[in-house]
Parts: structure tokens; C-alpha cells; sequence
């Protein structure tokens, strides 16, 4: 599997580029600001051709170049039922202040446009596309349609796109609008914490890891799971 990860130019949201090999169809998951220069870098090099872009939840850093992307390749977008709102207009819901910082640092006014094509997901979705098989795993808490991705792999440990539902040392915040702390400490428990030790986890900000990490070091997967950290 190709796989190629880099953070975005604003707010350390990562994109990731899935394929089975150079050469062909992909996917893109989760495109956000100011990601289009470098993505665009990374599909010529490897001779790579987006089949459709998966957004793990609808919050804007993940999903604000998601329509320049779809327009480009002529690709759905795929996002789970409840987050779909979100891509109406996610520019309504942000602080103006942080509009105006990114629009300093970048030098042109920020402006949304719904994508053309949007398809939904549900929980235990399995979607065959550009040669992967991804398993949809909807882990509300941080939004209503948080979800994260799987695809299994014969030679590698399974891989887990996890959004903001989970991150290294950490898990997403539920004090934004759409968040849900009681949910998410479900999510935690019936889709993360079931997940094999060896399973690779690729979040929406920071570095990878691994759950059999996280399972041992993480305080919130640790009081979830019934221990106490330092204990």
C-alpha cells in the first residue's frame, strides 16, 4: 500500500493519500486549508488519480479544500449522515477572529463552496474504492458524524484513519458545538478499545500511533478501560 501524509498549511490538520500502488486511482482523506499546492505535488509524483475524497468528520480544517479537490478529479465526497450539515457553509460556524487570521496569513478571503457530489456514510459501511477496502466505524463524540477509517492489509498491520476521535497521548475535544463527551467515551470503548494492539493509527493532527500505545499509555483510553492513570 502507498500511503503519503502531510499536514495541512494551517491548524496541523494531516491529509493522508491511500493507494494500492503508485500509478492509479487513490483516495483523499481528509483535504483542509491550504492543502491543494502540495496534494497536487504528491499526485504527480506518485502518477495518482483521487477516486474520491472520505472526510473522517465535517469540522472546516478537515474539510475546506474538499471542494477544490472533488472539482478537480470530478469525485464524491463521502461523509457521515450527521456531519453532512456541516458542509453547508462551515465558515458560519467558525470564530471570525480565527477567518481573519487565516485570511492574513494567506493573503485571500476565505470563501466555502459546497461540493457537487456528497455521499453518505453510516456505521459498518465496507466501501471497495481505488482498489482499497475501507470499513467505516462512526465514533460520534468529537461531532455527531465523527467516523473513522479502516482498511486491512495481508503484509502490514491493519490501518485506522482516526480523525479527531483519537490522537496520540490524547482524544478530541467535545466541548465545541455537535460534541458529546458521554458519546465519545462510548466510541472510545465499543471502537477504539476493541481494535487490535498491532493496529496502526493515523490521526487527524500529530503523530501516528499504535492502540497497543495508546491502550497502555493514553489516560483517557486507560479510565475507559477501567484503570487509573499512574496506576
Amino acid at each position: 500500500m502507498l500511503l503519503v501524509g502531510f499536514p495541512a498549511a494551517a491548524l496541523g490538520t494531516n491529509c493522508y493519500v491511500l493507494a494500492p500502488e503508485a500509478g492509479g486511482p487513490c483516495l483523499v482523506v481528509d483535504p483542509g486549508v491550504g492543502v491543494f499546492d502540495t496534494l497536487e505535488e504528491v499526485l504527480r509524483e506518485h502518477r495518482l488519480e483521487p477516486q474520491a475524497v472520505l472526510l473522517t468528520h465535517g469540522h472546516f480544517d478537515h474539510t475546506y479544500s474538499v471542494t477544490p479537490v472533488c472539482g478537480a478529479a470530478g469525485v464524491p465526497a463521502y461523509i457521515h449522515g450527521d456531519d453532512t450539515y456541516r458542509l453547508h457553509d462551515p465558515l458560519a460556524a467558525m470564530d471570525p477572529g480565527l477567518i481573519a487570521m487565516l485570511e492574513q496569513q494567506f493573503g485571500t478571503k476565505a470563501t466555502w463552496q459546497e461540493p457537487d457530489e456528497v455521499r453518505t456514510l453510516a456505521d459498518g459501511d465496507v466501501l471497495d474504492l481505488a482498489g482499497l477496502r475501507v470499513t467505516v466505524d462512526h465514533a460520534p463524540g468529537h461531532t455527531e458524524g465523527s467516523v473513522m477509517f479502516r482498511l486491512p492489509h495481508d503484509e502490514v498491520p491493519e490501518i485506522c484513519l482516526s480523525g479527531d476521535v483519537l490522537f496520540a497521548g490524547s482524544i478530541g475535544r467535545t466541548d465545541l458545538p455537535g460534541g458529546d463527551h458521554p458519546a465519545m467515551l462510548r466510541s472510545l470503548r465499543d471502537k477504539v478499545l476493541t481494535l487490535g494492539d498491532e493496529t496502526v493509527v493515523l490521526p487527524g493532527h500529530g503523530p501516528q500511533t499504535t492502540i497497543g500505545q495508546e491502550r497502555a499509555s493514553n489516560p483517557f483510553l486507560r479510565e475507559v478501560a477501567g484503570e487509573h492513570p499512574g496506576h
